[in-house]
C-alpha cells in the first residue's frame, strides 16, 4: 500500500483575484492538489449561497472593494500572509489600483505574483481587448485547425483560455514555488495565452518548417487521413478512428471484415478510402460498433456526449467523474497516488479572516463600511 500523504500544495495559500474562466481554472488546479485558495470577488458578487461553478470547487470566497483605500489595505494584509496571488486584469490595472507586483512585494517579498492576460504584459497588443479565438489566431495555431478547403475552426476556448492560459499559469506558479525553496523570494509570472497556445503546438511548428506538414485538413492528425477521423453510424452517432499504426489498422479492418481497400499509404487514395469507411460505418449503429471493437487494439472508440462519458464503464471504474451538489465534476488530474481526495465542495464564504491577517474587529469594521463581504 502506498503511503497516504497530504496534497503536495497543502499549506500553500493562494489569493485568486476574481476573473473569467482561465483564472478560476488555474486556481482550481492548485486547490485540487491541496492549496488553500481564497477567491477575492466584488462585494456585490458574494452571497450566502455556495458557488456551484466547477472551477470554484474547494475554495473559499470573500468580496472586497479594491477601488477603495480600505479595500486595498485589506488586500495587502491578506497578501502578507499568502504565498501566491493570481491576477487576471489588463496590464496596468493592478498598478493603478495599488495592488501590482511592486505594491504587494513591498509587504511580502516571498509572494509569487501570477499574471495572466491574452497578449502578455508588453508588446503592441498588450493593452487591447481579445478573446481565445484572437490569441490562437495570432499564435498561428488557428490556421492549423479545420477541414481541408474550409475556414479555420476554433476548438471552443480550450487552447487559448484553458490550456494556453490557466494551465500555464498554474504551471508557472509551481515553478516559482520550487525556485522559492532555494532563493527565499518570489517572482512575477507573465502568462500570456498567445505564448501558451504557441508552445502547445511546438511539434507542429517544427513539422511545418521541415516540410512534413501541409495545409490544414490534409495531414495525418488533422482529419486529412481517413485512418484518423470520425465516422457517422446508422443511428446518427459517431465513431472515432485512430488506427494509425499498421497493427491497429489491421485489427480494425479485420474486425470490420474489409478487404481490397485502397492503399492507405498512398495519399492519392485517401478520398476513396474515406468513402469506403464512411459507407461501412453507416451500416451499423454506434452500439453495434462498440460491441464489435470492445477489448480490441483497433483504436476505435465511440464519440460520447459529456453525460455519456461520466457513465462509461472505464470512467466509472477509475472514478473519473464525481457528483458534487448535483453537478458532475471531472476529478482532479493528474492523480498523485497515495494522496487522499481533495475537498471538491462548492466555494463558500470565509467569515473568519484572522488566519489571513485580518483581525475580527477589523473585518467587522470593513463589513460595516461595505468594503468587505
Amino acid at each position: 500500500m502506498p503511503e497516504v500523504r497530504q496534497g503536495p500544495l497543502s499549506g500553500v495559500r493562494v489569493l485568486e483575484l476574481a476573473g473569467l474562466a482561465p483564472g478560476p481554472f488555474a486556481g482550481m488546479m492548485l486547490a485540487d492538489h491541496g492549496a488553500e485558495v481564497l477567491r477575492v470577488d466584488r462585494v456585490g458578487a458574494v452571497s450566502d449561497r455556495p458557488r456551484a461553478d466547477v472551477m470554484d470547487r474547494g475554495k473559499h470566497t470573500i468580496g472586497l472593494d479594491l477601488k477603495s483605500p480600505e479595500g486595498v489595505t485589506a488586500l495587502k494584509e491578506l497578501a502578507r500572509h499568502a504565498d501566491v496571488v493570481l491576477e487576471v486584469f489588463r496590464p496596468g490595472v493592478a498598478e493603478r489600483l495599488g495592488i501590482g507586483p511592486a505594491d504587494l512585494h513591498a509587504v511580502n517579498e516571498r509572494l509569487i505574483y501570477g499574471r495572466m492576460t491574452g497578449w502578455g504584459q508588453d508588446g503592441p497588443l498588450a493593452s487591447t481587448a481579445g478573446h481565445d479565438i484572437d490569441y490562437i489566431a495570432v499564435s498561428g495555431v488557428l490556421s492549423m485547425l479545420g477541414h481541408e478547403g474550409e475556414r479555420p475552426t476554433p476548438p471552443m476556448n480550450i487552447l487559448g483560455d484553458f490550456a494556453g492560459g490557466g494551465l500555464m499559469l498554474a504551471y508557472g506558479v509551481l515553478l516559482a514555488l520550487f525556485e522559492r525553496e532555494r532563493t527565499g523570494v518570489g517572482r512575477v509570472i507573465d502568462a500570456a495565452m498567445v505564448d501558451g497556445a504557441a508552445i502547445l503546438f511546438s511539434m507542429f511548428y517544427q513539422a511545418v518548417q521541415s516540410g512534413h506538414w501541409g495545409p490544414r485538413g490534409t495531414n495525418l492528425l488533422d482529419t486529412g487521413a481517413p485512418q484518423y477521423d470520425t465516422y457517422e453510424t446508422a443511428d446518427g452517432e459517431h465513431m472515432a478512428v485512430g488506427a494509425l499504426e499498421p497493427q491497429f489498422w489491421e485489427a480494425m479492418v479485420g474486425l470490420m471484415g474489409l478487404t481490397d481497400l485502397p492503399d492507405r499509404n498512398d495519399r492519392a487514395q485517401w478520398p476513396a478510402l474515406r468513402a469506403r469507411l464512411t459507407e461501412e460505418f453507416g451500416k451499423r449503429t454506434r452500439a453495434e460498433w462498440e460491441a464489435l471493437f470492445e477489448g480490441s487494439d483497433a483504436c476505435v472508440s465511440p464519440v460520447l456526449s459529456m453525460a455519456e462519458a461520466a457513465a462509461h464503464p472505464h470512467n466509472v471504474a477509475r472514478g473519473s467523474f464525481v457528483q458534487v451538489g448535483g453537478v458532475t465534476h471531472p476529478v482532479p488530474a493528474p492523480r498523485l497516488l497515495g494522496t487522499p481526495g481533495q475537498d471538491l465542495s462548492p466555494a463558500t464564504r470565509l467569515t473568519d479572516l484572522s488566519d489571513w491577517g485580518l483581525p475580527r474587529e477589523e473585518a467587522d469594521k470593513l463589513r460595516d463600511m461595505g468594503v468587505l463581504a
